[in-house]
């Protein structure tokens, strides 16, 4: 019961701390004690409160890790929560090994992102408003991670959903964030519609699946059909590529960096896109069990290319990490794919760290040079050493340099592609290769343009070329002021470096280092996982021994170099002529594959609205409306045609009367006929 309580204040404590900043210290008077702000819309009350209940929430986080790997998944008794006319639905808590590793993630990683907050968001009139909507955004996810019931999973992916929205258009005067926000939510809406029906298709064919360790144990029993599993996976797909922004669902995620930088990290490390990551390998025994294996590895592989290319071009540095997440969700889609469970979950582990490292260093350079343009930025490492650096190793753990973190688990999926005996494992072991080469590119590009060379003058720059040109600035332009960002920023950024550097070997060794023995993490999540894989040959498919491959490492190592040396060479424009040669395919990338004018201009405003919803407005008002008004019209002339009738003379009523017998006996008449 202590432990059950421990996991219900995980998620209570930032539930509790969006409550108190939504509405006690936001909507009540200012009140100002010295420096300080206790209430009112800047409170520096809110930023502290959330900060402390994050924290809290991590501790307890780490004690349930502890437990897990003490005594293995908890079980917990069930409590009812809906129970009407035979429906019974219920909720609980499922701590496993998955739940446990997501818990430190989720809490640990949005602790250093609230702190940063504090000094990145002061003095934003929104601030209090933004630690609520923060608080409940973790809350979501860690309720989302620690479901047991798919109803109540639902309800905290929807949570989540809603959380991204508020955040993502959280800066209202602007109304680029306010599309980014609508755009965000409405294109998610539709993998969560799959998501919903494959809900209503499961509960159809037995309620009890609802629960999620049922569902295990009526798939390892041959109790589900091969057939009902590939639709319930089908649909669970759907969200899962909506929400972690797979393709053809993967455009609203760079647009969605209008929301604050911080914002960014923790959608982008820690919560909503690693959501649809968590939902497949959740429900992985579904997922194996039914048809459709070979369609997640499909779009995981071409996603992780698909999104890298449009890196290679973008100049904005927040949308260059941005397509950069969405590459490396695909690594974790195609690794699950083809049954690389443990591989996709350590990456996804690793990936939070320098992921939630590389935005919030974006962050700090923008307070420094006032814009996330590249172009106007560059030689801002003498002036920002600890961003700088910190930056640099998350981008050489993101490339997959040795011994970065990186390094360990994205070479442990392409290791599992390259013995992955099949087609499709060559495949994707192709297109990891290829997204390798331009992830460290792409990211290399973006840390010389951003550090190295001369500065080219940050936001005041940039404002003075748009007004040049005789177009309106972009809100988000600040002046620029050269110098390293405040310690509550700095220390954040610091730590995640510290962690890009460590976490990936120390967590799954390749040798037994004595206090942590070799491939501890592969064998957490997977040996240890008995629920989900039952057996030794399971357990040895899914990664939980997985041999380092020096053939692999080798390529992938020298592909990443080769990425990072290029684009110095692209710095120091030795590759002019050629980008000249590209530029049709440079435009094609720089455009996003016209995915953008495709969905908004061709099948929203024109296939939509000009044709769909026209036609359907003229069937309104030809046909149903008219429909009303002919009968108006009949009514009325029969009506005032009836009222001649009614002239007082007593020829008239009787000569109706009449008419009326006769048409009387004519009908009973031909009815008895």
């Amino acid at each position: 019961m202590a432990l059950e309580l421990t996991i219900w204040l995980i998620i209570l404590l930032p539930a509790f701390a969006f409550v108190f900043n939504g509405i006690v210290l936001r909507w009540i008077p200012e009140v100002v004690v010295g420096p300080y702000r206790l209430t009112g819309t800047k409170s520096d009350l809110a930023g502290w409160l959330t900060v402390l209940a994050v924290g809290a929430s991590f501790v307890l986080s780490l004690l349930a890790l502890i437990k897990v790997v003490s005594d293995g998944a908890q079980q917990f008794e069930m409590h009812s929560w809906i129970a009407v006319a035979g429906v019974d639905i219920t909720f609980g808590i499922m701590l496993d090994q998955l739940t446990a590793i997501m818990l430190v993630v989720v809490s640990g990683v949005s602790f250093l992102v609230q702190v940063y907050g504090v000094g990145y968001m002061h003095g934003d009139d929104g601030y209090t408003r933004y630690f609520s909507y923060m608080a409940l955004f973790t809350a979501s996810m860690l309720g989302l991670v620690t479901a047991r019931n798919v109803i109540q999973l639902f309800v905290f992916w929807e949570l989540v959903g809603i959380s991204s929205y508020l955040l993502i258009g959280f800066w209202l005067n602007r109304p680029s964030a306010a599309a980014a926000a609508k755009k965000a939510f409405l294109m998610t809406r539709f993998g969560d519609f799959g998501f919903l029906l494959a809900i209503l298709y499961l509960y159809s064919n037995d309620p009890s699946w609802l629960d999620i360790e049922a569902m295990y144990g009526a798939i390892s029993g041959g109790m589900m059909a091969v057939s009902v599993a590939s639709w319930i996976a089908l649909g669970f797909l759907l969200g899962a590529i909506g929400k972690s922004a797979q393709f053809p669902f993967h455009s609203w995620l760079p647009d969605a960096m209008e929301g604050p930088t911080s914002v960014s990290a923790l959608i982008h490390s820690a919560t909503m896109v690693t959501a649809g990551v968590f939902l497949v390998a959740r429900f992985f025994p579904l997922f194996e069990h039914s048809d459709i294996m070979f369609l997640v590895t499909l779009i995981g592989a071409i996603t992780a290319v698909f999104a890298a290319t449009m890196a290679l071009v973008a100049d904005d540095i927040k949308r260059v990490l941005a397509y950069s997440t969405v590459s490396q969700l695909g690594y974790m889609m195609f690794a699950l794919g083809i049954g690389a469970y443990g591989a996709a979950v350590f990456h996804l582990f690793t990936h939070a760290f320098f992921k939630a490292c590389l935005f919030l260093a974006a962050g700090s350079v923008h307070h420094a040079g006032g814009t996330f343009n590249m172009n106007y930025l560059g030689g801002l490492k003498n002036h920002m050493k600890v961003t700088y650096w910190s930056m640099v190793i998350a981008s050489l753990s993101l490339a997959g340099i040795i011994p970065l973190s990186g390094f360990w688990s994205k070479d442990e999926i392409l290791a599992h592609a390259f013995h992955y005996d099949t087609s499709i494992g060559t495949f994707a072991l192709a297109m990891g290769l290829i997204a390798a080469f331009m992830t460290a590119f792409y990211t290399f590009r973006a840390v010389f343009k951003t550090f190295h060379g001369e500065f080219r003058g940050g936001g005041d720059k940039e404002r003075e070329d748009i007004e040049a040109a005789g177009e309106e600035a972009p809100e988000g332009l600040e002046h620029v002021h050269l110098g390293e960002s405040p310690k509550t920023m700095i220390v954040p950024i610091g730590i995640l470096a510290f962690l890009a550097i460590v976490i990936g070997f120390f967590a799954n060794p390749v040798i037994d280092l004595g206090v942590v023995h070799k491939h501890a993490f592969s064998t957490f999540v997977v040996e240890r996982n008995t629920d989900v894989f039952q057996d030794h040959d399971a357990q040895v498919k899914a990664g939980s021994e997985p041999e380092f491959d020096v053939i692999i490492a080798t390529v992938s190592t020298i592909l990443a170099v080769l990425g990072i040396y290029l684009a110095w060479i692209k710095r120091v424009a030795v590759l002019e002529g050629f980008i000249r040669i590209t530029q049709p395919i440079r435009t094609l990338l720089t455009r996003k594959y016209y995915f953008d004018e495709l969905y908004e201009d061709l099948i929203v405003s024109k296939l939509f609205y000009s044709y769909f919803a026209n036609l359907v407005d003229r069937l309104d008002i030809s046909g149903l409306d008219n429909v009303n008004v002919q009968l108006y019209r009949w009514t009325d002339r029969a009506g005032r045609a009836l009222a001649k009738v009614q002239d007082g003379q007593v020829q008239t009523y009787g000569i109706v009367s009449l008419v009326g017998l006769i048409a009387a006996i004519v009908i009973f008449v031909v009815v008895a006929q």
